[in-house]
Parts: structure tokens; sequence; C-alpha cells
């Protein structure tokens, strides 16, 4: 009798599925969501919560929102993030201050998880929305998110 209402409730479950299924593809009002890459490689926008890279902006002065807290490095779970750093005279205080001197962010090893993002403070490392990231050499995906040149943002603190 058992054998008996495990295949009734197999059946059952199976349909319900099946309904779920059946109902949004009768009633479907989002649209196609799959995209023919890369044939529309030119209007292909990805989506707002799509996770390319971590980037680290910077404005028209070559400024940016990193203090060198290592919050970032500490969350990352697989060590994807570096953050070499030293203390340098800032000029406005005379005071030794933290100053980053590279922030090196290693592609290949990121799992797209977020923590780094998440434990930012200041909001100075965000998601890319670019996906074309394939290449023959792994040492093309370390990238140093810092430019040369570059500063904190004025009032930027730790």
């Amino acid at each position: 009798m058992s054998y008996l209402s495990e295949i009734y409730n197999g059946i059952k479950t199976l349909l319900t599925g099946m309904s779920v299924t059946g109902k949004y593809f009768l009633n479907s009002r989002k649209g196609a969501i799959t995209q023919q890459y890369p044939d529309n490689r030119d209007t292909l926008k990805m989506f707002e919560r799509f996770r390319g890279e971590v980037v680290m902006p910077h404005d028209e002065k070559n400024e940016h929102q990193c203090t060198g807290c290592q919050k970032c490095e500490i969350a990352c779970p697989n060590g994807t993030i570096e953050i070499i750093w030293d203390r340098a005279i800032d000029e406005d205080t005379g005071k030794k201050k933290k100053k980053i001197d590279k922030h090196i962010y290693h592609l290949g090893m990121c799992t797209m998880c977020g923590l780094c993002i998440e434990a930012c403070p200041t909001d100075a490392i965000k998601w890319a929305q670019n996906y074309e990231n394939s290449v023959y050499d792994r040492t093309q995906l370390t990238r140093v998110l810092n430019k040369p040149g570059s500063k904190v943002k004025a009032g930027i603190e730790d």
C-alpha cells in the first residue's frame, strides 16, 4: 500500500511542477530573457545585479574612495584582494597617514561572493558589468584597481 501511495505522491508532485512551468510558459509577460550572444554584442546590456568583476571607480581628478583599511582583504574568503600600503606624511595635517600603493584584485580567484564590497566602509569598490574576461594567460586576470598617481578623495577617513 505504501508503494502505491509513493507512486501517487510522485505523480502528484510531477503534475504540480508541470503546472507551474505551463502557467509560466503561457502567461509570461517578461519577454525573452535568453540573449543571442555574441550576435548582439553591441547591444547587449547586462542585468543590474550581474557581477562581472570588482572595480574601483575614480573621478576626473584621479581620486578614489579607498583608504586602505584592508576590510575587503580580510573579508575575502580566498585571498582575491591584496592591498600593498605604506605610511606617508599627509600634506594637510603633517601627520603620517596610511596610503595604498597597490590595490590588487585577482579576478581568476574571485568567486563573486561580494563580501569585499559589503565590507568596504567607503564604497570604494563596486561590481562592474563587463562580462568578457576570458584570456589565455591567467596573469592577465590580475588587476591593479587604483590608477597610477591616484589618491584618496578629500574628506574620506578610515
